[in-house]
């Protein structure tokens, strides 16, 4: 018989485990991650977003037949967006109120308007003080202040 133990190598160890490639379970758990945090991300926009999209809706259906009615409407929308976003406007009245908004836009309220917004809570709803052509801008003021703080 012939003698075959010197063509015998010996025993080899296997390479060790390498950490690259993950296994197929770690890239299903950072896909999961990586959507949960893009998901989050989304809803905060979309909230965000549903927000200013509500206010503008409220804002369109404000008809201008009644030009004191809709003054007191848009001021109470802006009243309602400064409750939610501004604490400090809250207790705000007069001429203060309207300093207070102005210094939130870029485009600030003209006389006219500003008296408008000011005064309207208080006219009666059949006076004819204010032209429609004030709500007109009235309205203009508020979608461009809604747009800038929401």
């Amino acid at each position: 018989m012939p003698d075959n133990l010197p063509e015998l190598r010996d025993i080899h160890l296997p390479d060790g485990v390498s950490a690259f490639p993950p296994a197929y379970g770690w890239w299903v758990i950072l896909a999961t991650i990586i959507a949960l945090v893009a998901l989050i991300y989304m809803i905060s926009i979309i909230r965000r977003k549903s927000k200013k999209l509500y206010a503008l809706h409220l804002l369109q259906n404000i008809y201008c037949n009644n030009t004191i009615a809709s003054a007191v409407e848009m001021s109470g929308l802006l009243r309602r967006i400064c409750i939610f976003k501004y604490k400090e406007a809250i207790t705000l009245s007069g001429i203060n109120w309207i300093n207070f908004l102005n210094s939130k836009t870029k485009k600030p309220l003209a006389d006219k308007t500003a008296e408008l917004l000011l005064n309207a809570p208080y006219i009666p709803q059949n006076s004819k003080g204010f032209a429609q052509s004030d709500v007109i801008a009235l309205r203009q003021f508020c979608k461009n202040w809604i747009g800038e703080n929401l």
